[in-house]
């Protein structure tokens, strides 16, 4: 019998060797799966695996953590120490706040009374790929009887979680959320259809919405009252106010939203705004308050433009749904939160 030699036999060893070397790859893979499995870890391919952005404990923990960095940065007004928690809309609100708190009293806030945040109750929606979120619903003691609604974010396992949007809503208009038989939310596309309007094109319309009015809002304290107040506001003896508004959707100004248990969806979205107030020949800008001085650039002689972002929290129902009272199925702004993040003299 004779025996195979040469470069054919190599090649056939060399294809069996690279067999085997595959087997023991697999085999040693899938132990080490198995072990992280026992300890408690399960490793996955989070941009594929339609899992909980997080588990209650761990939500719990980053609310702890957000509060007590939150705390720290108020009373120093530094806002050095709670960057690493917060971010998007929330973050462009608190940094400018903080800046301006320093300004005015860079030895601290003497006024600082501690938040604290009580009665948490945590959605985690279940979706694959980044970024990964949750809400947390709680008690403040500040701002009467709302809920303190706080969206954390994070883009990867080895990220902080950070507050992207925080809104204060009344209890009533907290909805209830759908959930699967775990207790898991649904988090709803930016793209989705089948609401009132889309999550991902709200930033648009309530922009418009506020420069043209139109039907997709309902009347309210952020939408009709609103529109009156800058009507009111746009002319008066030796000033005019103008406002411009704009969409804000990039990155972690991104539209988060849940759906709700009638088949809605809460949507949490940003929007950009400036006012400029012009004062008439021989008439001057009203002084504006120490806050407001700390983020002004140039000297205010004839104008004062001053720059705002704005996070809303609304209901969006499902198309076709009747609604109720006022809201007749459109877009309920039920919650928002701005702050001036910059201002210009000129």
């Amino acid at each position: 019998m004779s025996r195979v030699r040469g470069p054919r036999r190599r090649r056939r060893l060399s294809r069996v060797g690279l067999r085997r070397l595959e087997r023991k790859v697999l085999i040693a893979a899938t132990v080490t799966a198995l072990s992280w499995t026992a300890s408690g870890c399960v490793v996955v391919h989070g941009e594929r695996e339609v899992l909980p952005a997080t588990t209650r404990a761990e939500a719990a923990k980053a609310l702890a953590q957000f509060t007590d960095v939150y705390n720290k940065a108020d009373k120093a007004y530094d806002s050095s120490l709670d960057a690493g928690h917060v971010t998007g809309a929330f973050g462009a609100i608190d940094a400018a706040r903080l800046k301006a708190g320093h300004i005015n009293s860079p030895s601290g806030n003497d006024r600082h009374t501690p938040l604290t945040l009580t009665d948490a109750r945590f959605t985690i929606p279940k979706k694959a790929g980044w970024p990964r979120w949750f809400l947390a619903d709680a008690k403040g003691n500040k701002g009467g009887s709302a809920r303190w609604l706080l969206v954390f974010t994070r883009g990867d396992l080895n990220e902080t979680w950070k507050v992207a949007y925080l809104t204060l809503v009344a209890p009533a208009n907290v909805p209830k959320f759908k959930q699967d038989k775990d207790g898991w939310a649904e988090a709803v596309p930016a793209d989705s259809p089948g609401l009132t309007a889309r999550p991902g094109d709200l930033s648009q319309a309530y922009a418009t919405y506020l420069k043209d009015g139109g039907d997709t809002f309902a009347p309210g304290q952020h939408t009709t009252t609103w529109r009156s107040l800058r009507a009111r506001n746009a002319v008066k003896p030796g000033l005019a106010t103008q406002y411009i508004d704009e969409p804000l959707t990039n990155g972690a100004y991104a539209p988060l939203a849940l759906r709700t248990a009638d088949g809605g969806a809460l949507v949490f979205f940003v929007t950009h705004h400036y006012m400029k107030q012009t004062a008439a020949s021989g008439a001057t800008v009203p002084r504006p308050n120490k806050a407001v001085q700390a983020l002004t650039k140039g000297e205010i002689k004839q104008s004062l433009t001053m720059e705002f972002v704005s996070n809303e929290v609304v209901l969006d129902p499902a198309a076709g749904s009747a609604g109720s009272g006022s809201t007749q199925g459109k877009v309920a702004v039920v919650g928002r939160v701005q702050g001036m993040t910059a201002a210009q003299g000129g």
